[in-house]
């Protein structure tokens, strides 16, 4: 449901399902969130949750989806087991989303660049890695509910070998290799997903990394460790670009921004929700 709608208005309407995904950093279902959830079962619609915790778990829930003969999807939780990482070059190329921090756009980029790709006929998949991603694009793996011996593999088995050397699988980053509570799932994840280039993703306006007080790393550090920690899979990982998430900032303070970016570290830097992703692509296309 969206923000505002009922739940005795959407099971007037067409829709049949209702989202649960607010949470906390861990995860977990909030009192509000629950009471939410059981309306939207009494109103005839089945629940689809991104949240860490099963609805089935909870006594309020079960007993609601089953008075109701409703359905409970929980989407975080991985549906299938995984193998280890091999590291084993696979065939295809890969773009994977890394950031300074949490939330600041890596999932919104790698859609871009998928859209972005489509539209001028390449071969282009998004691959989501959490629970907002499967949302969107109805596949996918949340990588921070595997358990941390195949995240790697679970990355593997997101992007697959490609039919083609032409094939473009692009994989939703998450959190940041520098943030103390989420960096295990980032660099599992970079090691499964094999990504020949990536995309740093920053926020400009923050000093602190999202529920920590660990400062927000240097963009050039975020290139160099994920170049150091990558080569363990792919040792031609390249860096090709730059999306800031520029919302706090007027338009001419947004291209003064990015134009800075571009000057300092020689590449590509754009907002994609404002100024799009071609420059991105030019660059790909000069070092493929």
């Amino acid at each position: 449901m969206k923000p505002g709608t009922t739940s005795s208005t959407a099971s007037s309407t067409t829709k049949k399902s209702s989202l649960a995904s607010r949470r906390n950093l861990r995860g977990n279902n909030r009192p509000v969130t629950m009471s939410s959830i059981v309306e939207a079962l009494e109103a005839g619609l089945d629940v689809a949750s991104g949240l860490h915790v099963t609805l089935e778990a909870i006594p309020a829930i079960a007993a609601a989806a089953k008075r109701n003969g409703r359905s409970l999807h929980n989407v975080r939780i991985p549906d299938r087991a995984f193998s280890t990482g091999k590291g084993t070059k696979r065939p295809g190329n890969r773009l994977l989303t890394v950031g300074t921090d949490c939330s600041v756009g890596k999932k919104y980029t790698a859609l871009s660049l998928e859209a972005t790709m489509r539209a001028k006929g390449w071969d282009a998949d998004f691959r989501a890695t959490g629970q907002t991603g499967i949302f969107i694009s109805g596949r996918g793996v949340a990588v921070d509910a595997v358990v941390a011996d195949f995240i790697s593999g679970a990355a593997e088995w997101i992007s697959p070998d490609a039919e083609t050397d032409c094939h473009w699988d692009l994989v939703e980053g998450q959190g940041s290799l520098f943030h103390p509570s989420f960096a295990g799932v980032s660099l599992g994840l970079l090691h499964g997903s094999q990504p020949d280039v990536f995309v740093v993703c920053h926020e400009p306006t923050r000093k602190t990394m999202r529920g920590v007080q660990a400062p927000i790393p240097t963009i050039r550090d975020v290139i160099d460790l994920t170049i150091a920690c990558g080569r363990l899979t792919n040792p031609f990982i390249k860096c090709v670009g730059i999306a800031a998430n520029t919302e706090a900032l007027n338009e001419k303070e947004a291209r003064d921004y990015l134009a800075s970016l571009t000057r300092e570290y020689d590449l590509p830097a754009t907002d994609p929700l404002r100024f799009g992703v071609d420059v991105i692509l030019e660059r790909i296309q000069y070092q493929r």
